[in-house]
């Protein structure tokens, strides 16, 4: 906390405040708020504070996830904010997005199914977050899997979804 209290430039504090997040350590909570408020009007400095939420490394990320979509400064229709927490969860927190009980690809495949009808290429690109399932043990691929058909029985997925969910489940 004294290394983010002391910072004289972002890279420093975003550093520190990654730290204290990612390992839970006494101030991060303190650390959170402090960044919001400063950056709170700074739209691509807020999206780093969304991607630190979304990379901690535990299982109860996914829960943290989901109330960080509900946040005011979070929208599904900025594509940027999307990638922030929903892409950031997916792509580098292996530790939430893989739980053993499915529920982030769960999660995952009901936030593209709600964003497939506004934005086609966001959803898409989310999408790819599910390309190396088959790499995964029988558990984890069995759930990814079962994520990703029920997707794909949503009545109105876009072309560039069912693309993606197309070459992953066939491929």
């Amino acid at each position: 906390m004294r290394l983010y209290e002391a910072s004289e430039n972002l890279t420093d504090r975003l550093a520190a405040l990654r730290l204290l997040v990612h390992h839970g350590l006494e101030g991060a909570d303190a650390a959170m708020r402090l960044f919001y408020d400063r950056y709170r009007d700074n739209p691509l400095v807020l999206d780093k504070w969304f991607a630190v939420q979304a990379t901690m490394p535990n299982r109860e990320t996914l829960q943290r996830v989901e109330v960080l979509a509900a946040h005011p400064s979070f929208s599904l229709k900025n594509p940027n904010r999307v990638y922030a927490l929903l892409r950031s969860f997916a792509a580098a927190n292996p530790v939430g997005f893989n739980r053993p009980d499915g529920a982030g690809y769960r999660y995952l495949a009901a936030m593209i199914g709600e964003i497939d009808s506004q934005n086609p290429s966001v959803a898409a690109r989310l999408s790819t977050a599910f390309r190396s399932y088959r790499m995964l043990e029988p558990e984890r691929r069995n759930h990814a899997e079962s994520a990703l058909r029920l997707l794909r029985e949503s009545e109105r997925l876009s072309r560039d979804v069912t693309d993606i969910l197309a070459r992953t489940l066939d491929g």
